[in-house]
This record gives C-alpha cells, structure tokens and sequence, in this order.
C-alpha cells in the first residue's frame, strides 16, 4: 500500500514537471518566432532586391488555325479579333506570319484544310490566360496555341 502511493506521488511529480516543461517550450517558441518576424520584416516590407521586376513584359506567341472553309474577309476578320484582343489586354504585337492554307495534320470538325497564323507579341503573365480565354470561344478558329518565346 505504501509502495502505491509513492509511486501515485512520483507520477504527481512528474507531471507538473512536465506541464512547467511544456509551457517553457511554448515561452520560448513564442520568443523565437517574435525573433524572426523583427528579423524578416525589413525584407517583407522592401521585397526581394535580386528578382526580376513583377511587371515586365514577356515575349509570346499565338498559333490560330482558322477555318479554311470561309472567305478571305471573314479571316481577316478573326485575325484583327485576335490581335484586338492581345492589345486589350496590355500586350504590343511585334510580327505577325500569314503561312496560308496548309493541309491539317488529321481531319478537325470535318476539315482537312485551315490557315495558319502566328502572332508574336509582349504582354505580361497574365494576359495570355485571358486572351485564350476568348479564343477558345471563336466560332471560325479551329485550333489555336499561345506559348512564351525563349529569352535566348
């Protein structure tokens, strides 16, 4: 019996000890992340000096297949809608490449035949998102990708 509450009084012990234990711990976390937060906030505040500037424009390129079945005029027409909607959004178009009536690779809605065109432009991230967002929706555009050009 004697034996039983000795040990009932050893474990008492041990955890008020550790309950002292586990709230210096916390004490001292709390202070080491106080620590880092006085040490990081200059940098927070003042951003990242060795990365590139957020807003700088990069080089893209939009591939539009378009539907060889329509007339020329109506092809003109979507290639002004695509460039409208790159200079809509912030971008400057540099070149643009009529390749012509070109055989497609394998039949797309019923059509073995489109014109190519490639549009190369500057614009920031987030603007070829959007811009493929509204080609995607096109009625006469049968295929189209947007890609980002190489710095080299």
């Amino acid at each position: 019996m004697n034996a039983g509450i000795k040990i009932l009084k050893r474990s008492e012990n041990y955890g008020i000890k550790v309950k002292k234990c586990l709230k210096t711990l916390e004490k001292c976390a709390i202070m080491i992340f106080r620590d880092v937060i006085k040490f990081l906030a200059p940098c927070i505040k003042q951003g990242a000096r060795d990365q590139k500037e957020v807003t700088s424009m990069n080089k893209y390129e939009l591939a539009v297949v378009v539907n060889a079945k329509i007339e020329e005029d109506e092809r003109v027409a979507v290639v002004d809608k695509c460039k409208a909607l790159i200079e809509r959004f912030g971008g400057t178009i540099t070149n643009v490449d009529d390749w012509g009536k070109k055989l497609l690779a394998y039949e797309i809605q019923k059509m073995r035949e489109g014109y190519y065109y490639f549009i190369a432009f500057e614009a920031e991230s987030t603007a070829p998102i959007e811009i493929e967002n509204r080609v995607r929706i096109m009625d006469n555009v049968i295929r189209y990708l947007c890609v980002r050009q190489d710095e080299a």
